[in-house]
């Protein structure tokens, strides 16, 4: 099993590294389309606003009015479902930062100087010179990055989410992908019961907060109701003022696929009214 995440700095020629790894590999490339229909299918968007988020493209009021929280939520399950699949390789949507610390998955930034990016727009969109290409590239690193601080806090240029960033404009395409398939064959990356293990916890666990989500809404799950995932075994914990919230939720969890049992630790907590 080789699941690669990959970001990529638009004129890197990360797609040039993501096709050669996929003819070596035999990986499917899982392009921006299918991430957003399933998304859209689980949040009720369209798959043009969908893809406007996830591009960091979305109108004023889309972005006032959508719950960006359940956006990340949903796009963290969907990228998670994906990883569980054989060969697999997912580029941005911030596959980098969720499976950053599943131990098979290796993550990785294709990335070049600003010179080299411009030249490469340059030749292949036939734009009329630096100053266009460099209006290209700011707004696509400000919409990717803009995306990873919203839904998830982090800055994509961060060296530390990834397992290797490779700079184009220095290592040639082919010793890129070279390096990379070194990376999937070590032992550092070997696929293990072990490390297959982490990823569907992660999984289960976005399972559960995607359901509580669905069935409770923002004015249940802002009572800090949150689940972690031991084996398939979920502990939910926090704490609210609604003892059946706590019974709807154990039951709600019970239902869900890959949970094998489930520990209660939401704490009830009686609602005093302030004296006037």
């Amino acid at each position: 099993m080789t699941v690669i995440a990959m970001t990529r700095e638009i004129g890197a020629r990360g797609s040039d590294v993501a096709i050669g790894l996929a003819e070596r590999l035999g990986l499917e490339i899982v392009h921006h389309e299918l991430v957003e229909h399933d998304i859209a299918a689980r949040t009720g968007l369209t798959e043009d606003e969908v893809h406007r988020h996830l591009e960091g493209e979305a109108f004023l009021i889309e972005r006032l009015t959508l719950d960006k929280r359940r956006l990340s939520r949903y796009t963290a399950q969907e990228i998670l479902e994906l990883a569980t699949k054989d060969n697999v390789l997912i580029r941005g949507w911030g596959a980098t930062y969720l499976l950053r610390m599943i131990p098979h998955v290796v993550c990785v930034r294709i990335c070049a100087p600003m010179a080299y990016r411009e030249r490469t727009l340059i030749e292949r969109l036939g734009l009329s010179g630096p100053v266009a290409a460099q209006s290209e590239i700011a707004h696509s690193d400000a919409a990717h990055n803009g995306v990873m601080q919203r839904f998830f806090g982090v800055d994509w240029q961060d060296p530390t989410l990834y397992a290797a960033v490779l700079n184009t404009a220095r290592i040639p395409i082919r010793d890129c992908v070279d390096l990379i398939v070194r990376l999937t064959e070590s032992v550092a990356f070997r696929d293990t019961p072990q490390s297959r293990q982490v990823l569907f916890d992660q999984l289960v666990r976005e399972r559960v907060r995607f359901a509580l989500d669905r069935r409770f809404g923002p004015s249940g799950l802002q009572s800090g109701i949150d689940a972690h995932v031991l084996d398939g075994r979920v502990l939910l914990i926090g704490a609210t003022t609604d003892e059946q919230l706590i019974v709807d939720a154990v039951r709600c969890t019970h239902g869900i696929e890959g949970v094998k049992a489930v520990e209660c630790q939401i704490r009830h907590i009686a609602f005093v009214p302030h004296a006037n």
